[in-house]
């Protein structure tokens, strides 16, 4: 998986979350998420060759032997569109879900 398909996967499952929540009278707001990950960085050989972060599981099969794998943090601040073009940070609500801490 690479690093913006989790990111991308946060944002959704966070986007659920508000939506489900949208008439509960008690909401959260969302402070910074941040996000530790061991990721393989390799590097796409060619003129148009790119970096990749690639996400590594815990007790990976040794598929990244020969790519470096780094430990990184993203510290995301969820906001959403405000009046006239500002942003104000997101908020969530709901019924706790089977399963959630």
């Amino acid at each position: 998986m690479e690093l913006t398909e989790m990111i991308r996967e946060l944002r959704a499952q966070l986007t659920a979350a508000a939506a489900q929540g949208a008439d509960e009278a008690l909401r959260f707001e969302v402070g910074p998420i941040e996000i530790e990950a061991n990721v393989a960085v390799t590097r796409e050989a060619g003129g148009g060759g790119r970096v990749r972060f690639l996400v590594v599981e815990a007790g990976a099969d040794g598929r990244y032997a020969r790519a470096e794998t780094q430990r990184v943090t993203v510290t995301l601040q969820p906001t959403v569109p405000g009046p006239a073009g500002t942003r104000t940070a997101a908020r969530i609500s709901g019924a706790e879900a089977a399963g959630e801490r």
